[in-house]
Formats: structure tokens, C-alpha cells, sequence
């Protein structure tokens, strides 16, 4: 590692700790990554836009508090911040292991079982780089068609990407939520919980990063975890069911909770996510 002064300076401004070195990391879709040595032998994590959407960093920090609070999965601490930029503990990463998989489907159910207020939450967040509604409503069906599915089936239009069959398909879906998804009250979600965003660390436990933290359906985290996969993916859903059972039939609702990401996907990223969302969409409607 060496010293990125600029970065550094930066960091040590909202640590009060000296920067000893800084390394600059891969991976990141809308934010540059820089790992931080701080001079008490710590190591942080920093993440910095030149020019984030307003309140872009502020959301990832309460949602990180906030599902901290709830003395379940893990989330990285947050050291510091600011408009631009977010500071986090350090984690490690190590491989997926059976064990640390079925630890974190006890502790994914203690985060939901935590609940929440209300279905959403009273400050709006972001998914991706897309800003999120967490306006609240009075009942899941309610919230998930107003404030997930349909803003960003109108994007999808909006950019070319869905078209008014896919619509067509998706809406119909919608109008069934109630009678197919079992009443539950609000759950306190990640919000974004595909694999990209679950970190195994070499401390043996699974941490959750990058949040669109909400007030929701708890089946909506789990599905997300399938949409593209996680390793031991069993192992976290039999650990999950045996702290807190799903309703009968959950398995059956999986693609109706996924037709929000896949519409997220599709507004940011085009491809055939409107196909698949609308595939999905087919099976209930």
C-alpha cells in the first residue's frame, strides 16, 4: 500500500486518525473503493463520489445503523462520513463456508424479526444509483406495486427497455399481491440483498453491505438472495426457517418478490431483464 494524500487527508478530516497508507480496490460499478491503514493498526474501508446524487451517502449510513440495530446479520461499522464520501470497519474477505452460510440464516431472520414502523420508511434511499421511494403505505401489496414495481417498469418503458406487453403481463401480476402473498407485518429488509452484496468474511461470519434498507415483505430479501445465486443458498434458507418458518408456498412466491429487482436491472442495464421480469410475472398473473 501507499499514500493517496488527497485521500488520506480526506479520511484523517473525519476519523481524527492518521492515514499510513491507502490502496485503491476493484469492483465498484458507482463509487471509487480505497482501502485505509489507519495508524492505530486498523484498516478501513472508503468509499467516494466526486458528485453522488444528494443525500446518496447519508442513506447508506442509516440503513447501515439501522440494520445494525437490530442485533442480527452483520454490517460493516460506519467509522465516517460526509456528502461525498462513507468510511467503514474493514472486513476480510474469505470464502463461503456451509457453517458461516447457515449462521447467517439465523441471524438474517433476527434483522427481519427486528421489524420495522411501518412498510417503507420515513427517508427515501437509493437501489444502485437509482433513487428509491420509501414512502410508506398501509399494506405490503400496497407498497411493493406503488413504491418498488411500478417507478421502475415506467423507467424501463421510459428508456426502450420494457415494452407495453411486458407492462401488460407485470400489472396484471400486481393486482393479485394481496391474495397471493400472506399478511405479514413489516420486516426490517436489506433491501438489495442479491450476492454481490453479501460478503463472507475470514472471520467466519456473513456481512451485509450496501443497503436500500425498508419496511417490507421478509420474502423479498430471500428472493433476491436467488436471483443470482449465493453459495449455500440451502444452508441459509433451512437455518432461516428454522428460527422464524415461512408461510406455506413460499417457494412459489420467489419470482413474484423478484420482479422489483429485475425491473431495477432492467432500467440500469437494459439486456432481456424486462423479458424475464415479465417471464416472471406470467407465473401468477
Amino acid at each position: 500500500m501507499t499514500r493517496m494524500p488527497v485521500v488520506a487527508a480526506r479520511a484523517e478530516s473525519l476519523l481524527g486518525t492518521a492515514v499510513v497508507a491507502t490502496a485503491p480496490i476493484a469492483g465498484g460499478d458507482i463509487s471509487r473503493a480505497t482501502k485505509l491503514r489507519l495508524s492505530d493498526g486498523s484498516t478501513a474501508f472508503m468509499k467516494t463520489h466526486p458528485n453522488p446524487p444528494a443525500g446518496f451517502f447519508a442513506a447508506e449510513v442509516r440503513g447501515l445503523r439501522w440494520l445494525a440495530s437490530a442485533d442480527g446479520a452483520r454490517v460493516p461499522e460506519v467509522l465516517g462520513g460526509d456528502e461525498e464520501c462513507v468510511i467503514l470497519r474493514w472486513v476480510e474477505p474469505g470464502k463461503p463456508t456451509p457453517d458461516a452460510a447457515a449462521g447467517f440464516g439465523q441471524a438474517l431472520a433476527a434483522t427481519h424479526a427486528a421489524g420495522a414502523a411501518a412498510y417503507g420508511l420515513p427517508d427515501d434511499g437509493f437501489i444502485g444509483r437509482l433513487p428509491l421511494d420509501n414512502g410508506t403505505a398501509p399494506t405490503w401489496a400496497e407498497f411493493y406495486t406503488e413504491r418498488r414495481v411500478l417507478p421502475y417498469l415506467k423507467l424501463a418503458r421510459d428508456r426502450g427497455v420494457a415494452t407495453a406487453a411486458h407492462a401488460a403481463v407485470i400489472e396484471a401480476a400486481l393486482t393479485r399481491l394481496a391474495d397471493l402473498v400472506p399478511h405479514e407485518p413489516p420486516s426490517r429488509l436489506h433491501g438489495d440483498l442479491w450476492n454481490g452484496n453479501v460478503l463472507w468474511g475470514t472471520d467466519g461470519q456473513v456481512w451485509m453491505i450496501d443497503p436500500a434498507a425498508h419496511g417490507g415483505h421478509r420474502e423479498t430479501d430471500l428472493a433476491m438472495l436467488a436471483l443470482f445465486g449465493l453459495p449455500h443458498l440451502a444452508r441459509v434458507l433451512d437455518a432461516y426457517q428454522e428460527a422464524t418458518p415461512l408461510a406455506d408456498g413460499w417457494q412459489d412466491r420467489v419470482r413474484l418478490h423478484q420482479l422489483f429487482p429485475l425491473l431495477v436491472h432492467a432500467a440500469m442495464f437494459g439486456g432481456g431483464y424486462a423479458e424475464r421480469a415479465a417471464e416472471a410475472a406470467a407465473t401468477v398473473a
